[in-house]
């Protein structure tokens, strides 16, 4: 089958494509043909720098990368009954770890991956896994959002922000997304209440009292969410577990929760997004969809930083 495969960090040229064998299966795994994969930014960072390959992959060279795939199961395990051959599925597989997402065939344990709705492409539902997932688990399992919380979502025109949005208005929010300008009208088109713009804008001086904040930026956006939080309320961070002493403290002296999250692939997580894609109530947006021969130009696509939604890759 066909795979890329990167031996070592570093610039899009070191994806290469090579014929290997299909992988075997786990008791517990289901052989997926692969009809599409969602580039992330954590696929670029592994691609580009040695700390990221390192974390993730360890000592393993050359790797598949990739977590987000959509198919049609080929071949199960014998322990494996709530999927059969023929059904067509989507999730996010092995993360945090090796999900080896970007090859013809993907060997995935069935409790990483859900039905695919019927009236859901293999492109939407490729992109709607770990920014869907990372939103979902983000508001709902760490932020225990509820009906009448005010959200503030920072990066709410991009893969995790845009989903946030829809998920956090299905919950009943009131939600504030910053972006540029150009980008308004998008995050009022998901049902977001209000926008703001971050190049002109000082957010911490327009929303106030906010019980939830999901940051996707770190820095300076950071510390400055602290001032938007009431007391009791919390701040998800996406980044980077590294939080800087001043805003820990600044975070203690206002009463504010600040908790690092790193998603995880989750039976309970993909379950949810696939009944929210059936209903209706998220709608991913693809930004732009390559074929699997330009997975390079897919991923300088997700280096400008300036993805609307998702970037997909068919196979």
């Amino acid at each position: 089958m066909k795979a890329i495969i990167l031996k070592e960090a570093g610039s899009v040229e070191n994806l290469q494509f090579a014929e290997i064998e299909k992988p075997t299966l786990q008791s517990d795994e289901v052989l997926l043909k692969v009809a599409s994969i969602g580039i992330n930014p954590v696929d670029v960072k592994a691609r580009a720098y040695e700390g990221v390959l390192g974390w993730i992959f360890g000592e393993e060279r050359p790797v598949i990368l990739g977590w987000d795939i959509s198919g049609e199961i080929v071949e199960k395990g014998n322990e494996v009954t709530d999927l059969k051959i023929g059904d067509e599925v989507f999730g996010m597989v092995n993360f945090f770890g090796n999900g080896k997402g970007y090859a013809e065939y993907v060997a995935s344990p069935a409790k990483h991956l859900a039905l695919k709705p019927k009236d859901t492409t293999y492109q939407h539902a490729a992109a709607s896994t770990m920014a869907a997932s990372t939103a979902y688990q983000a508001l709902v399992d760490i932020a225990k959002i509820k009906k009448g919380d005010k959200i503030l979502i920072h990066g709410a025109s991009g893969g995790v922000g845009h989903f946030a949005i829809q998920i956090a208005k299905h919950f009943g929010a009131y939600v504030i997304g910053t972006s540029s300008a150009k980008n308004r009208d998008f995050i009022l088109s998901l049902g977001a209440d209000e926008h703001v713009d971050y190049t002109k804008d000082n957010f911490a001086k327009i929303v106030q009292d906010a019980e939830i904040v999901l940051d996707t930026i770190q820095g300076e956006t950071l510390l400055r969410s602290v001032d938007t939080v009431r007391p009791g309320g919390i701040i998800v961070t996406l980044p980077s577990p590294e939080i800087p002493p001043e805003v820990i403290e600044k975070a203690k002296t206002k009463q504010i929760n600040i908790e690092f999250m790193m998603v995880a692939s989750k039976n309970e997580t993909i379950t949810a997004i696939a009944q929210l894609l059936d209903q209706g109530v998220l709608k991913p947006h693809i930004h732009k969809i390559f074929p699997f021969e330009e997975i390079a130009k897919a991923h300088l696509e997700v280096e400008t930083n300036r993805v609307v939604g998702k970037v997909v890759v068919n196979i």
